[in-house]
């Protein structure tokens, strides 16, 4: 592994003074922030990321839970994995979000990985993380062997003709079930972003993968109040029950009275280029009979736009059952 400066700051001011002066906050930054490391060490390990100087934000006090003023959750950036997921105020309020935190990784990784880096967690493609392989998010203007190589595991929504990279979060689909909110702290000064706007789509700049810019620190991330009588799943579906990624995923918090579902959020996980929310299986299911029926027809439009490659069109239906299947065991909750 390259040599590197280790820097620790005593509070977010220099913390993010140090990392604005980096080129870029996304791939191939020169000078990177680091918590748990459970990816940016490995990557440092691959050659994939080289930075020049690591920021150790540990010590930051950046690590509570805690409720809002207007009775939702305020989750520190640097909050255990762990955590997050064993506390009594998630696993009893926003439990697809405790679900899903502990889907992913092992108790091991749980214990080391925060918040704000399974936010900004990097894709297992193969062939991102293999230097020798061409990779336009790695190396833009490359090409992207995924496309043309092994891509049963890779995204079949939100691709491009630039990447077609899955993101690996189980934790971000959730929130974007929760319509989390991620809030930032930069040069100029604090700003609030929906979950769905803070991951971008590969486009033909795969290398950018957030709203992130040098200097920028996620601080925290706010979930809105719970919703009185919501139903909540976290399904995950993968090649074997542990230590594995998903091969599709599927966040349901839904809201059924007198039969009919009066309020959805549907998010899928392992099929898309970014945590991936479906309004269209939501708009199908809003209003109508809380049956496996009308619950199928919401995963089929939440599939319309998929778009698969040679190797992963069985991932349509998949996801199509692992949704149906999240609804049916939410609504007999």
């Amino acid at each position: 592994m390259h040599t590197f400066e280790f820097v620790r700051p005593k509070d977010p001011a220099a913390a993010i003074a140090a990392a604005a002066q980096a080129k870029t906050a996304q791939q191939g930054a020169d000078i990177r922030f680091v918590a748990g490391g459970t990816t940016l060490i490995d990557l440092m390990k691959l050659n994939v990321e080289t930075p020049a100087r690591l920021i150790d934000i540990n010590r930051l006090p950046l690590d509570r839970i805690e409720a809002t003023s207007d009775g939702g959750l305020k989750i520190g950036a640097m909050a255990r994995n762990s955590d997050l997921a064993h506390h009594p105020t998630v696993q009893r309020d926003y439990s697809v979000l405790s679900q899903a935190v502990l889907a992913g990784a092992s108790a091991q990784l749980r214990n080391m990985a925060t918040t704000a880096g399974n936010l900004l967690q990097r894709t297992r493609c193969m062939y991102f993380r293999e230097t020798a392989m061409p990779c336009n998010k790695r190396e833009p203007g490359t090409g992207c062997s995924a496309i043309t190589g092994s891509n049963r595991s890779l995204a079949i929504l939100g691709t491009s003709e630039s990447c077609i990279a899955t993101n690996p979060s189980d934790m971000c689909v959730a929130m974007a079930a929760l319509e989390a909110t991620i809030h930032v702290q930069g040069v100029n000064g604090s700003r609030a972003v929906p979950i769905g706007d803070f991951h971008l789509l590969p486009g033909s700049t795969p290398q950018r993968e957030t709203v992130l810019e040098p200097g920028d620190l996620v601080t925290h991330v706010t979930l809105p109040p719970p919703v009185a009588g919501s139903k909540q799943v976290y399904l995950k579906l993968r090649d074997r029950a542990s230590y594995e990624f998903a091969l599709a995923s599927a966040a349901v918090v839904i809201t059924v009275a007198s039969g009919k579902v009066t309020r959805a959020r549907i998010a899928l996980g392992g099929v898309g280029t970014k945590p991936w929310r479906s309004p269209e299986a939501e708009a199908a299911l809003l209003g109508q009979p809380a049956n496996p029926a009308r619950f199928r027809r919401a995963a089929e439009a939440a599939l319309r736009e998929a778009r698969p490659q040679s190797e992963n069109g069985f991932k349509i239906e998949l996801a199509k059952r692992c949704l149906t299947h999240a609804l049916n065991t939410a609504a007999a909750a």
